[in-house]
């Protein structure tokens, strides 16, 4: 059974940073492809950065590149997005995801709330 509880999401101002971890249970980072993604009132989820399971490659959405950095624990094992120089426009609902490389399986948490505003 997968189950991805995120935490660490909440408001901050701009220019400030975060990090959001999910928690991952159930979940094989050699077999699972991990991700974060972002859905903003009004608009569609999508995807802000990968970590790829078999060789651990990281993809960003153009509009954090160089702003935020995705990793992972093995051991605990968790998965963050470390988040700088955050802008209103990240303002969004962060949601963790895994994805079986094998199959194509997908799980996904809760979610966790980020607001950036002065």
């Amino acid at each position: 059974q997968v189950q991805l509880v995120e935490s660490g999401g909440g408001l901050v101002l701009p220019g400030e940073s975060l990090t959001l971890s999910c928690a991952a249970s159930g979940v094989h980072f050699g077999l699972d492809t991990m991700a974060w993604y972002r859905q903003a009132p009004g608009k569609e989820r999508e995807l802000v950065a990968s970590l790829e399971a078999t060789f651990g490659t990281t993809n960003y959405a153009d509009s954090v590149k160089g702003r935020f950095t995705i990793s992972r624990d093995n051991a605990k094992p968790t998965v963050y997005l470390l988040m700088n120089d955050l802008k209103p426009e990240d303002t969004a609902v962060y949601f963790c995801n895994a994805r079986r490389v094998i199959g194509g399986s997908e799980f996904w948490g809760q979610g966790t709330q980020v607001i950036v505003s002065a």
